[in-house]
Order: C-alpha cells, then sequence, then structure tokens
C-alpha cells in the first residue's frame, strides 16, 4: 500500500500552485501553512512574499484566493483575513476520504510513509555497569533510547542498537582482586541461579561485593597497589584473571535482561558490545591521533587540546586519550568506538542517548573525531542530552536514607499503585488480568512521564501523578484506547465503514483532522529525536476522542451510515493510539 498525502499536504500543494500562478517568481514559496482556530488551516506565507514583491498583502492574497479551486474535494473554502492571511475549511469528504485511506492501508502503517533514502544510525543507549545495580539514573537513557530506535525503524531508518556497559577498567582489577582474597563472600548464590529471581539476587550481592571492595581499595594503600597490579593483568589478558572477569559480567548480564525485561524492553545480546569490546583498538586510536598531531604528549599524558575549553584557572582542560601510566580513559574507548561504527558498521548518524552532565566530555570527543577526520559531512555524531530525575520536592531524586533510588524497587513500586487503579475501576477482569494489566498500566506510567517531557529538561518522578486517570498520563490514553475497543464490541455485527458523503459535526472533523496529522506527527519526533512531540500528539488525540465521544452518540446515531461512520472514526483513532503508543514503548491492553 502507498503511503497517503496528508491533508496539510495537499493543501500546501495546492496554495503553493496558486501562489506561483499569480505570481511566477514565487514558484519555491512556502506558504507557512499551519492548524487555527479560526479556520481548519491558516497561511501566513503571502505577507513575506508581498514585502518582496512590494504588493499590498491583501490583494495579493485575493489573487491567490482567485486560483484556488474550491468545492467537495478538499478545499471547501478560503477568505482573506487581517493583514493578508489565508484561513481555509477542509471539506467534510475529504477528511473522511483520507482517513479511510489510511484505515485501508493494509501494513497496518495508517498510511505513514517510508524514507525514500534511509540511513543507518547507531544509537548508544541504555548503559548499566557490570557489576553494580541500575538506579533511577540508568530510566532515562533506556527509555528514551527505546523510544527513538522504534520511531527511527518506523521510518524506515536501518538502526544498529548498541549498549555501550561499564564492563572494563579499575574498578575490575579491585572486584577481582577482592575476591581472590576473599573467596567465601560469592559462594552462597549458586543455589538462587534457577530461580526467577535469579537476576536480581545475583546482582545485590555482586553488588555488596563491589561496595566491600570499593571500601578497602580506598582505605587499604597495599590492596590498592594489588587491585592496579590485577588491572594491569587483565588488560594483558591474563586467563585466570579474565575468565573471573567474564563470570561478573555474564551474572550482570542475567540481571540487566530481567530489568529490561520488567521495562517491557528488547535487549538483544549481540547489540551489548561494552568498553571492553574496543580494547583490541585502543592503542592503534592512540598512534593514529598522535601521528596526526590531533593529540599531544603532555607531562607524559596523550592529550587533546581546544581554544575554547579553558578551567577556571584560565588554563587549557585537554581530552585525555591516554593517562601517563600508559592506563587508557573514557575518551580512548568513546573515540574507538567512533572508529568502529563509521568504518565497520557504516554508519550515517552517530546518536548517544547520555545525561547531560556528560557534555563537555562528548563535545571533546565529537571535535577530536573531526579533526581526526572520523566524522565529517556525510557521517554526524549527536548527544540526544537528558535531565535529571527529581524527586517531590525536586531535588535529585534519592531514598529517605539519601542512596540512589534502585530502578527495580521503582518500577514494583509503579505496578502496584497501578494495580490498585486498576482493580478499583475493573468490572470484569481475573485477578491474573488485573496483574497483567497493572503491570501495562504501571510500566507505561513510568515510560510516559519520562517521554512526555522534553528530554533536556529535569522531570518529577511522581507515582501518585503518573497513574492518575486525570491529565496527561499514559493511563489516560490507555483507558481512552480500551473504551473503543468496548464501543467496537458492543457494535456486534454493525462493522465500521466510512461514508465520505456525510456531513461531520465539529467534534468530528477535529478529530479526523488531528487523527491525519500522525504521520507528520511521527516525521516530526523522528527528524528531532523528540518522542514528547508524539507524546503531546496523543494525549490530544485522547482529548478530541474524549470531546467526540461526550457530544456524538456513536452506537445511537441517527442513522445506520451515521453509526457505521462514528464506529469508522473510533477504530481509526483507535488504531492510531495503539500505533503512537507503540513507538512511545506502551502497552495498550484491550480491556481496562
Amino acid at each position: 500500500m502507498a503511503s497517503v498525502t496528508s491533508l496539510s499536504d495537499n493543501v500546501q500543494q495546492h496554495l503553493a500552485s496558486a501562489l506561483s500562478a499569480t505570481l511566477p517568481e514565487a514558484a519555491d514559496a512556502d506558504p507557512l501553512l499551519r492548524r487555527s482556530d479560526r479556520a481548519d488551516f491558516q497561511a501566513n506565507g503571502i505577507l513575506a512574499l508581498a514585502k518582496k514583491a512590494k504588493a499590498n498583502p491583501r490583494e495579493l492574497a485575493t489573487q491567490v484566493v482567485s486560483q484556488v479551486v474550491t468545492g467537495d474535494e478538499l478545499i471547501k473554502d478560503v477568505e482573506v483575513s487581517g493583514p493578508g492571511f489565508l484561513n481555509i475549511t477542509i471539506a467534510d469528504r475529504a477528511i473522511t476520504g483520507n482517513l479511510a485511506a489510511r484505515y485501508a492501508d493494509e501494513t497496518g502503517r495508517l498510511g505513514v510513509p517510508t524514507a525514500a533514502q534511509p540511513g543507518t544510525t547507531v544509537i548508544d543507549y541504555a548503559q548499566p555497569n557490570v557489576a553494580k545495580e541500575m538506579h533511577v539514573g540508568h530510566l532515562r537513557s533506556a527509555v528514551i533510547g527505546d523510544s527513538v530506535v522504534q520511531l527511527l525503524e518506523f521510518t524506515g531508518e536501518n538502526v544498529i542498537r548498541r549498549h555501550h556497559i561499564g564492563d572494563w577498567g579499575t574498578q575490575f582489577g579491585m572486584l577481582i582482586q577482592y575476591l581472590d582474597e576473599h573467596p567465601h563472600e560469592l559462594d552462597h548464590k549458586a543455589s538462587a541461579e534457577d530461580t526467577a529471581a535469579s537476576g536480581e539476587e545475583a546482582m545485590s550481592n555482586l553488588d555488596r561485593l563491589y561496595k566491600a571492595a570499593r571500601k578497602k581499595f580506598d582505605s587499604d594503600e597495599e590492596f590498592k597497589t594489588r587491585a592496579r597490579r590485577r588491572v594491569v593483568d587483565l588488560q594483558a589478558g591474563d586467563p585466570r584473571t579474565l575468565a573471573t572477569w567474564q563470570k561478573f559480567v555474564d551474572e550482570s548480564k542475567i540481571y540487566f535482561f530481567s530489568v529490561f525485561e520488567k521495562l517491557d524492553m528488547e535487549i538483544r545480546d549481540p547489540d551489548i558490545v561494552g568498553e571492553s569490546g574496543y580494547n583490541d583498538m585502543l592503542a592503534e586510536t592512540c598512534r593514529l591521533l598522535e601521528e596526526s598531531g590531533v593529540a599531544v604528549r603532555s607531562e607524559g599524558a596523550l592529550c587533546v587540546f581546544f581554544e575554547d575549553i579553558k578551567g577556571p584557572d584560565g588554563n587549557p582542560v585537554p581530552l585525555i586519550v591516554q593517562k601517563s601510566d600508559g592506563g587508557y580513559g573514557y575518551a580512548a574507548t568513546d573515540l574507538s568506538a567512533i572508529r568502529d561504527r563509521v568504518f565497520n558498521l557504516k554508519a550515517n548518524t552517530l546518536l548517544y542517548v547520555v545525561d547531560a552532565r556528560q557534555a563537555l566530555h562528548f563535545r571533546m570527543v565529537f571535535e577530536t573525531a573531526r579533526r581526526a577526520g572520523w566524522l565529517n559531512e556525510d557521517v554526524t555524531a549527536f548527544q540526544l542530552a537528558f535531565g535529571t530525575v527529581l524527586g517531590k520536592d525536586g531535588k535529585p531524586f534519592k531514598t529517605r536514607e539519601g542512596e540512589t533510588v534502585r530502578l527495580v524497587d521503582l518500577l514494583d513500586e509503579a505496578i502496584d499503585r497501578a494495580s490498585a487503579v486498576v482493580r478499583e475501576k475493573a468490572q470484569d477482569l481475573s485477578e491474573e488480568e488485573i496483574a497483567e494489566r497493572g503491570t501495562q498500566v504501571g510500566i507505561g506510567a513510568v515510560k510516559y512521564a519520562d517521554l512526555s517531557t522534553s528530554a533536556n529538561r529535569d522531570y518529577k518522578f511522581d507515582l501518585d501523578q503518573m497513574v492518575s486517570l486525570n491529565g496527561d498520563t499514559s493511563v489516560y490514553l490507555q483507558y481512552a484506547y480500551a473504551r473503543i475497543r468496548s464501543i467496537l464490541r458492543k457494535a456486534g455485527e454493525t462493522r465500521p465503514a466510512a461514508h465520505p458523503e456525510l456531513a461531520l459535526t465539529d467534534a468530528e472533523r477535529a478529530l479526523g483532522l488531528h487523527v491525519d496529522a500522525f504521520a507528520a506527527t511521527v516525521a516530526e519526533a523522528a527528524g528531532e529525536y523528540a518522542p514528547h512531540k508524539l507524546a503531546a500528539y496523543l494525549y490530544q488525540l485522547a482529548s478530541l476522542y474524549t470531546s467526540f465521544y461526550d457530544k456524538c452518540p456513536v452506537l445511537k446515531a441517527e442513522t445506520p451510515q451515521q453509526v457505521e461512520n462514528r464506529l469508522f472514526l473510533c477504530d481509526v483513532t483507535a488504531r492510531t493510539l495503539q500505533q503512537g503508543m507503540a513507538l512511545l514503548g506502551i502497552r495498550t491492553p484491550e480491556k481496562l
């Protein structure tokens, strides 16, 4: 099925033709079409054109109007308003006809086009650390990254996922050495292998081990020396050290998978390429940077300097690629990852979903890669920086004891709260169904609260608000969807069918025009890596549906044709809600 041209694009084309017929030099002019309170659409582009042509804008607008074909097919009416705006009303037939074309799309894509020339994007997101429990700070990278993956794939982009887990470096020398000296500390977890909780149990053991090792590392100089020697063994590939390291990684992965499963996200093992995955490239990365003069030796370390990045003392702050003791920092790994993604994976775009506090690091890394020629006009790198998760008090989210909040605890609490809401509203759901829906509503609530805020802003984590049935929440959207499914079930034998010949009420028109804007919204959200724009669209869709439902009887409409047409409006709205929510990574239960 070919993609469906949206009403706004159709109107845009008609106006552009009318403009160039009136003013041949305006052949490529943009009519500047947008939705309006005064009509269905308003075009503002004539003002700038008139200024350029030294013409009277109202007169020019009147001439353009005379070139526009009006009637039942697309534009019902167009009038000049104010200094030279055009107010455009769409024909009811065109609204229903366009939705019918979207509804008939057998691919289920609702007529949304795919990119004519898709590129390859490597997206780096959901980056937990080995041997450390995931906390609330890991939530945003995972949720935002997953939604951007869905959006890009839906628009036809070739997406390669990468989870750059922290699985290398000093802390592993510390952990391995500590376990060597305290072997009994990890023994008792073997029996947990087969239980459902094995991931979380294994991780809380590792986490405890990590904290004990860190304490000894910070307080015992001799242990610190032994641990650092162990890092050298690890980097040199000593088999016994590597075997213990691999055990840590494997245990941690079981845990990661259990958390991501709870988040209802697909994380595939081949996509997990941690810091260790670039180990063999580090020396060459340094050699290439040094030979090309991009990096220079300074006090024994290999550094890259920047004119515009200075410390409080006014001296330049370099990016340190290799330390004076020969060890490699994050910069060496990140630069090696760029080389791999550009030259091996053939990426056009590198997208990093990383905390905004890392902005300076990535600015320096990207600039270094540009100077080295690894990034150029054909390959762009972009940090999709996100803000902090705050508590209700507006401060970074912590437990009462001041600890960071474990992600698993947070998700479990969201599921509990949501299950209570579902139970209260449920009419004919079994306990099993309440548990399943509670999980879908709870996880949806957490994801939606994150995704409905612009990524670069901080947001407050307030579970009471998130699972509320009122306001801009995923529960509100899920209930709108479930309500439509209920109406469609009640319709029984009566099938939804489009009747373009019927006149539409204001509520029907508003809903229809908004449904038709789905494709444009998806394109914008994908192009700007902005899931919050899709979330805002879906909330408005549910609000317009609620208004339609309140004003327009569906099963008790006046004629059989009107019943079918309203059922059709319900169904195409439901499909749009379901597809849109799926792109945010949120489930839409059939019954709530």
